[in-house]
């Protein structure tokens, strides 16, 4: 499923225009993302949560020349499925 597919099923699920479906959803990302910036946490019970960690620099390869390269630090949102989301897929 695709931005433009979700949005549809959006629209047509809660019975308001593509257009109001397409601000809930951009407003969604963007409140998510602002929190995450923020260095907070986004816990949707039964969804699931986003957070924020951070991956130590390390070396590795350049996969055409074989050489070392360092790879720097930087920081990773994870994502980690509830319940409700992981028993849905999995059963």
């Amino acid at each position: 499923m695709n931005k433009s597919e979700l949005i549809d099923a959006i629209a047509a699920d809660a019975g308001i225009s593509k257009g109001a479906a397409k601000k809930a959803l951009e407003s969604f990302v963007n409140n998510v993302s602002g929190s995450l910036a923020k260095g907070g946490r986004v816990s949707l019970v039964g969804f699931g949560s986003f957070s924020v960690s951070e991956r130590a620099a390390r070396e590795g390869r350049n996969p055409q020349s074989g050489e070392t390269i360092k790879i720097a630090a930087k920081k990773v949102v994870k994502f980690k499925p509830g319940a409700e989301l992981d028993g849905g897929v999995n059963s």
